[in-house]
């Protein structure tokens, strides 16, 4: 739902962007998002691609991921959730039945 959103407001805002590309922008917005969120390597998304009827090589993705990675940032930014700003750790040991434990808490503003 939200790649769709995103390739489609990428498609829209920067043509050239995509323009020359063998594949269409949800392709590539969601290589590049399975290599930014998940623990894969290039050769395990050419793999997946693969298994869904697409060939494309390793360094094809690692061009994408380079050149769209940054766009997608920037696009995802003003949804990320604000948080305060600064947040403090208070941190102690305290004597829990006889043995030493580590306390700490996150205090923000």
């Amino acid at each position: 739902m939200i790649l769709s959103a995103i390739a489609a407001k990428l498609k829209q805002r920067a043509k050239a962007d995509f323009r020359g590309r063998h594949f269409e922008a949800a392709l590539i917005v969601q290589a590049v998002s399975w290599y930014l969120r998940y623990p894969l390597s290039y050769r395990d998304i050419e793999e997946l691609f693969l298994e869904r009827g697409l060939d494309v090589d390793h360094s094809t993705l690692n061009r994408w991921v380079l050149a769209y990675a940054p766009l997608i940032e920037k696009r995802l930014r003003p949804f990320r959730r604000p948080h305060c700003g600064s947040v403090r750790i208070d941190e102690t040991y305290i004597k829990v039945r006889g043995q030493w434990r580590y306390l700490y808490r996150a205090i923000d503003k």
